[in-house]
């Protein structure tokens, strides 16, 4: 919910900051508000779904492990973070900035690459690699001209009807594989600067809405299936369904209100 809020905040609102003419703070200023109202409206929902299951106080468990802190790591962390967020609201171009952080944190490492590679899920990332193959397919097998009939028929040009046809794809291929399709049918809108918001919007928020709705879900599920804790589906979409379609009403909204 919180990641709609910046262009750096998932990867399809990065592919929106480099197909767009969006700028960070633009984007920031009207996507904000969206992730304000929306982490509202979690905490509204789980509460409401789970009220009676949920402890009036925060029960009393094992006191955490301690963990070792690397300081110096933290600090270079910290520093680095604070100028690239810097750079990202004075304009400079996000893969730059991304790329000379990257540079300045592995030229200074002092962690051992083998530690660093043993953190990566590499299953996710062969997920990722499926999920662009599946969009090349669709791209090959001329469903993107075929969804570009659909918009005019359809009427993406209405905010609504993007936000819709948005959430529906992105669940039928994940929120990055959607934005992809959606590539060449935002230029042709009336306000591409709006749509491409809107599609931000809807892909992300659209996540929510079941278990497989992102990757993002799937990282949460796998780390609570650690925990001994099964996430099933239903159980998911009784909390996923109403706070989707919730949070996607308050940012067709937002849009729609804000001037572009």
């Amino acid at each position: 919910m919180g990641s709609v809020a910046t262009l750096t905040g998932n990867p399809q609102n990065m592919l929106v900051g480099s197909f767009s003419s969006v700028t960070y703070r633009a984007f920031l200023v009207r996507q904000a508000p969206i992730a304000l109202a929306g982490l509202v409206a979690v905490f509204a929902v789980v509460w409401l779904v789970y009220r009676r299951a949920l402890p009036a106080e925060i029960m009393e468990g094992a006191p955490p492990a301690r963990h070792a802190v690397h300081y110096p790591l933290m600090i270079k962390t910290l520093l680095a973070v604070g100028v690239m967020l810097v750079a990202f609201l004075a304009g400079v171009p996000i893969a730059l900035v991304a790329l000379a952080g990257a540079a300045y944190s592995l030229l200074t490492r002092r962690v051992k690459p083998e530690k660093v590679y043993r953190e990566v899920n590499w299953g996710l990332l062969v997920l990722f690699v499926g999920l662009f193959v599946l969009t090349g397919a669709l791209e090959r097998s001329g469903f993107v001209e075929e969804l570009a009939a659909w918009a005019g028929r359809l009427g993406l040009h209405r905010p609504a009807m993007l936000t819709i046809v948005a959430a529906v794809v992105s669940n039928l291929v994940s929120n990055v594989p959607a934005v992809l399709l959606f590539k060449p049918i935002i230029p042709t809108l009336g306000e591409p600067d709006r749509a491409w918001l809107i599609l931000a919007m809807a892909t992300t928020l659209a996540g929510n809405l079941t278990l497989l709705g992102s990757v993002a879900n799937l990282i949460v599920a796998e780390a609570a299936r650690e925990a001994r804790v099964e996430i099933g589906f239903l159980e998911y979409s009784r909390v996923g369904v109403p706070l989707t379609i919730l949070t996607l009403a308050v940012g067709w909204l937002v849009l729609i209100l804000v001037p572009v």
